[in-house]
């Protein structure tokens, strides 16, 4: 049934409700067209059909039915940690002598200093597109090295290293947005 079809059905049975009203003689006063009950009935018509959408209205009442998609979660599976993968090994070297002398890449990660965005805005990597990037990976800076621009709402905001290191990770790319604490590089004290 289409929505027209459902938009009659609701007009004809308030049509009814008006011509019974009116042959109780009710006072004139302006009372809603659609008890509890009826509204549940043109929900449950409405789902019956498959609207997603469903809107009525007459002089006395605007009734607007909308129902979403539920939310979906999706839950990530664990990270797999790189020792657990079985790999080809030559036949002298076993599988724990690897991983303990094979630092993992979520070892390497934790050590590192980030610098995060202080502000929701625009990554830039250079001061404009025809400059060289103020950092790249292998650099070293010192706390007070610009490593990024951040705009926000036309202003922009210099990010400076905070700490002294290498560049061994720049976790965004140029010209993407970044929101409020988002790591922007990671740098090996």
């Amino acid at each position: 049934m289409s929505e027209q079809t459902a938009s009659a059905k609701a007009k004809e049975q308030t049509s009814k409700r008006k011509s019974a009203s009116v042959s109780k003689k009710q006072s004139p006063t302006t009372e809603a067209s659609l008890n509890m009950a009826e509204l549940r009935e043109l929900a449950e018509l409405v789902n019956e059909h498959g609207f997603t959408d469903f809107e009525f209205e007459n002089e006395n009442i605007r009734i607007r039915l909308s129902k979403t998609a539920p939310a979906q979660f999706v839950q990530a599976a664990p990270p797999v940690a790189a020792s657990t993968v079985a790999a080809p090994q030559p036949s002298s070297i076993t599988a724990e002598t690897v991983s303990a002398e094979t630092p993992t890449a979520a070892a390497i990660e934790e050590d590192l200093f980030k610098i995060t965005s202080p502000i929701v805005g625009t990554f830039y990597r250079s001061p404009s597109p025809d400059k060289a990037p103020y950092v790249q990976e292998g650099d070293r800076v010192s706390d007070s090295t610009v490593v990024c621009i951040v705009e926000a709402m036309k202003l922009m905001n210099e990010i400076q290293a905070e700490t002294s290191g290498e560049i061994v990770k720049i976790y965004v790319e140029n010209g993407q947005p970044v929101e409020y604490g988002q790591p922007l590089f990671g740098i090996k004290k």
